[in-house]
C-alpha cells in the first residue's frame, strides 16, 4: 500500500509540474518519465479477488453495511440515505463503466477470460431490463450501483462479487456523474445550435424591419430587427463556448483510485480511461473522488444560459403585447385565460424567464453545500445529483422551448414602422451582415 500510495504522490506531482495540455490528454507519467503499466498482484493478492467485497443478504444488496455493521438499520434512515429514486436516471453510464470495468480486471490479471466475459454478459442483460422497463428494485438497494450489482449477482453468481475488487462507491459514482454529464451537455450544445441557426436564418430573412432601440426601456434609436435576434445569438454563442470549455474539465477519469487513496490491484487506468472514451485521468486519488467542480462549472454556465434566455423572454413579452405589438406569438407557444377570452398569454415566455431563477437557485445551493464539506467524499455530495439532473432538465426543454417560440413568431413591421416614424432623428447605418456571417458558422 505504502508503494501504491507513493506512485499516486509522484503521479500527481507530475501531472502538477506538467503543462496543462499534457496532464490532461493522458495518463500522468510514472517516476521515469514513461508510463509504466503497474505488474500483476502476486496471488494472495489475487485471492482476494475470489471473494470480493460485495454481499448479497436477504433484504437485498447491502454493500455500505458489510464488514463492521451487525445491527439493522431504522427503516426511515434507509429511505433518508437511498438515491436510487433520483441516480437511477444513470443507469446506463454505470453498466457502461462497470463493462470496462470488468475488462480492466481482466487486463491485471485479477479475473479470468471466461469470467470477464460472464460478467459483461450479465450487464448487458441487466442494462436490457432498464431499457424494457422491467428492471425490479428491491429493498437494499440503496443507489444505481448496488441495484445494479445486487441483479448482475443475481444473474450470473458470486463471479459477480468480483466486479466490485478495488472498486469504491467513491470513484463509481463520480465517474458515472461524469460519463452522464457529458452525454448531456453534448445534446444541449446541438439544442443551442440549432437555436442560434434559428436566430441566424431568420436575420437574414427579415434584415430590413426596422424597429426602435431602447435604453432605461425608452425610446433611442431605430435598429433592425435582424440586429436584435443577432444581439442573442452572440449571447447563446459564448453560451455554447462555455459548454465546450466546461466538457474539457468533465471529460476526465477519476476510476481506478479505490476510496480514497488508491489500492494495490494494478489496474491501468490509462487504458481504462480510454476504453470509456475519457481524455485523461485525475491523477491525484483524493481530488478524484471528492472534485465536483465539474458540476458547479455547469451549474453555472446553466444559470448563464438561464440568465440570458430570460432577457430574451423578456424582450418578447413586451413585444408581443397590446402596448408595444412589435411580434405576434404563435397559438403553439401562448394560453388563453378562463375569464377574458381576448387575452393570449406568453405563458412559454413567462415560464423561461421564472425557471432562471430556479437554475441559479441550484447552483447557489450546491456552493453552499460543498464549501463546507472536508477534502475526499462525504456524504453531504450526494446532495449534487438532484441539483444537476434538475438543472440539466431544464435546459434541455427551455432551449427547444426557446427555438420553438422564436421560429414560430411573427413580425409586425407596419407596427414597428409606426413608431420608428415618431422619432424625430434620423437612424444609424446598422448592416449587421458581418455578424451574421459569422454567427451562421457556429
Amino acid at each position: 500500500m505504502r508503494t501504491s500510495a507513493s506512485r499516486l504522490a509522484q503521479r500527481s506531482l507530475a501531472a502538477l509540474r506538467s503543462p496543462p495540455h499534457t496532464a490532461a490528454r493522458g495518463a500522468a507519467p510514472a517516476a521515469g518519465g514513461a508510463t509504466r503499466r503497474a505488474a500483476v498482484p502476486p496471488a494472495s493478492v489475487r485471492a482476494m479477488s475470489d471473494v470480493g467485497v460485495s454481499s448479497v443478504s436477504s433484504v437485498g444488496f447491502r454493500l455500505s453495511r458489510s464488514g463492521r455493521f451487525s445491527g439493522e438499520t431504522d427503516p426511515l434512515m434507509e429511505q433518508f440515505n437511498a438515491s436510487l429514486p433520483y441516480d437511477k436516471r444513470m443507469w446506463r453510464q454505470d453498466i457502461q463503466g462497470s463493462i470496462a470495468y470488468a475488462a480492466a480486471l481482466g487486463r491485471a490479471g485479477l479475473l479470468k477470460p471466461e469470467e470477464v466475459k460472464t460478467l459483461q454478459d450479465g450487464l448487458a442483460l441487466v442494462a436490457k431490463e432498464w431499457e424494457a422497463g422491467t428492471f425490479e428494485t428491491k429493498a437494499g438497494d440503496e443507489d444505481i450501483h448496488t441495484a445494479n450489482e445486487r441483479r448482475l449477482t443475481e444473474l450470473v453468481g458470486a463471479v459477480g462479487g468480483k466486479l466490485h475488487t478495488g472498486r469504491s462507491r467513491n470513484d463509481q459514482v463520480v465517474t458515472d456523474v461524469r460519463l452522464w454529464l457529458r452525454d448531456e451537455i453534448t445534446e444541449l450544445i446541438g439544442n443551442m445550435k440549432a437555436l442560434i441557426q434559428t436566430a441566424v436564418d431568420r436575420a437574414e430573412k427579415e434584415m430590413d424591419y426596422i424597429l426602435p432601440g431602447y435604453t432605461h426601456l425608452q425610446r433611442a434609436q431605430p435598429i433592425r430587427w435582424s440586429h436584435w435576434m443577432l444581439c442573442y445569438a452572440s449571447q447563446w454563442r459564448r453560451d455554447v463556448e462555455r459548454l465546450e470549455n466546461i466538457l474539457t474539465r468533465v471529460n476526465v477519469m477519476p476510476l481506478g483510485v479505490g476510496a480514497l487513496s488508491g489500492h494495490p490491484f494494478g489496474i491501468d487506468r490509462a487504458a481504462l480511461a480510454k476504453d470509456l472514451g475519457f481524455d485523461g485521468v485525475i491523477p491525484n486519488s483524493l481530488d478524484a473522488v471528492g472534485d465536483r467542480d465539474f458540476i458547479i462549472d455547469f451549474l453555472f454556465g446553466s444559470s448563464m444560459i438561464m440568465l440570458h434566455m430570460s432577457r430574451f423572454s423578456e424582450d418578447l413579452i413586451l413585444y408581443s403585447s397590446t402596448e408595444f405589438g412589435f411580434v405576434k406569438l404563435a397559438d403553439a407557444y401562448s394560453t388563453g385565460s378562463s375569464l377574458m377570452p381576448q387575452k393570449k398569454n406568453p405563458d412559454a415566455l413567462e415560464l423561461l424567464r421564472g425557471k432562471s431563477g430556479r437554475t441559479i437557485g441550484q447552483l447557489v445551493g450546491l456552493l453552499v453545500t460543498v464549501k463546507g464539506t472536508p477534502s475526499t467524499y462525504n456524504k453531504d455530495l450526494q446532495e449534487d445529483k438532484e441539483p444537476l439532473f434538475d438543472a440539466a432538465d431544464t435546459l434541455s426543454a427551455c432551449s427547444q422551448i426557446a427555438n420553438g417560440v422564436l421560429s414560430t413568431l411573427t413580425p409586425v413591421p407596419e407596427k414597428m414602422i409606426a413608431v420608428r416614424l415618431s422619432l424625430s432623428f434620423s437612424w444609424p447605418a446598422i448592416r449587421g451582415v458581418p455578424a451574421l456571417r459569422c454567427l451562421s458558422g457556429v
